[in-house]
């Protein structure tokens, strides 16, 4: 298989990935993953080993200087590309394992703490108002994280109609319960158990914070119709993914204008996400219902 299949392998749906992942970090990822099959390497060793280069980046942002934003935006890269790859490896290789899907969803959560830490540590704590510039990055962090949870939910749901599969987030949450339950009665893997118990509550809030927790138990939108009309806006949605603020975050590193980052996630992002939001809406209505003719 040449490099280039196994890129377009990797692929869900290109309506649903984002930009930077596409043209940028999935390549990488595919041209890695390609030199590493031969080896041992597991993918939840990739997936680790990506998480401990993420939270490293992040703590770069601590010293606030611009040749450490520069090795924190250089180690960001290397973290997104690793975080490609697991799953690459892992459908090339069929060896994924229900922890390491898991580990994988959540480690963007543990990266993107440890970076929003370091730039309130550093940039907000030296700033000329550092009450004022920490308000703006607890913003832009909770921003951040409910910009992710909105793109995985519809992405999710788009992905339910597009592929018709059964949709999966309901179903998720009953065997992460029972896994978390394995776990307690057997005992011990406290790390497991805290990591599958975090994404549990990750995925408890995303179904509260759906439209309809119904549509996640059935199909309610006519499969044709909802791809045709849906197929444009996902994509819109995908500009406010992690990778895509992640992108827009390490060129505003290199920079050294961390402002620039922190208003725009906070002002032009959010912004940008309540207009999406209505259009959403418009094209929820116009959809036609299952069964109707």
């Amino acid at each position: 298989m040449s490099w280039f299949q196994d890129y377009k392998s990797s692929l869900k749906l290109v309506e649903v990935e984002e930009l930077s992942d596409l043209i940028f970090f999935r390549p990488l990822a595919a041209i890695f993953v390609k030199i590493i099959y031969p080896t041992n390497i597991t993918p939840n060793q990739i997936t680790t080993f990506a998480l401990i280069i993420g939270v490293i980046g992040g703590w770069m942002y601590v010293f606030n200087t611009p040749s450490y934003l520069a090795i924190a935006a250089t180690l960001l890269i290397i973290y997104d590309v690793l975080d490609c790859s697991d799953g690459q490896l892992a459908r090339l290789k069929k060896n994924g394992t229900f922890f390491g899907r898991i580990l994988d969803g959540v480690s963007d959560y543990f990266v993107s703490t440890a970076i929003y830490l370091g730039i309130g540590f550093g940039f907000a704590s030296q700033s000329d108002d550092p009450v004022f510039y920490w308000g703006l990055v607890i913003l832009a962090g909770l921003s951040n994280a409910g910009h992710a949870i909105t793109l995985d939910y519809y992405r999710n749901r788009f992905l339910d109609y597009a592929l018709d599969r059964e949709p999966l987030l309901g179903d998720n949450l009953k065997e992460y319960e029972e896994e978390l339950q394995k776990g307690r009665e057997k005992g011990g893997n406290y790390f497991q158990r805290f990591i599958i118990w975090l994404y549990l509550k990750y995925s408890t809030v995303q179904l509260s914070l759906s439209q309809s927790s119904i549509e996640t138990e059935t199909k309610k939108y006519d499969p044709d119709d909802f791809y045709k009309k849906h197929k444009t806006i996902i994509h819109f949605w995908s500009y406010i993914g992690p990778s895509s603020e992640l992108s827009f975050l390490i060129i505003c590193s290199y920079f050294n204008r961390l402002d620039i980052y922190l208003y725009g996630v906070v002002t032009a992002l959010n912004l940008y996400a309540i207009i999406l939001y209505f259009f959403q809406r418009r094209i929820n209505h116009s959809t036609k219902l299952a069964g109707s003719k």
